[in-house]
């Protein structure tokens, strides 16, 4: 398992699990089919790998704006 997804970060970027499932879905499905990672991909990176780095680097999110059934996220709470 990637530790990234053992994170709440990521979690939290997208908005909760079953967002972040979606998200990755889609995604991998497009990997899949041809389309070219966003990032630079090393020798040794999975498909998996990737998208969770473009999730990260905020190459990939969720287009809350395209959709009323998503709600977006809440803002972390400052510290």
């Amino acid at each position: 398992m990637i530790e990234a997804l053992k994170s709440d970060e990521i979690i939290r970027k997208v908005g909760g699990r079953f967002k972040l499932t979606a998200l990755i879905q889609r995604r991998w499905m497009e990997l899949l089919q041809g389309s070219r990672p966003l990032i630079e991909r090393t020798s040794d990176m999975t498909d998996l790998d990737v998208i969770v780095q473009e999730i990260l680097q905020d190459k990939i999110g969720i287009d809350y704006e395209a959709t009323d059934l998503i709600t977006p996220p809440k803002p972390a709470a400052k510290a």
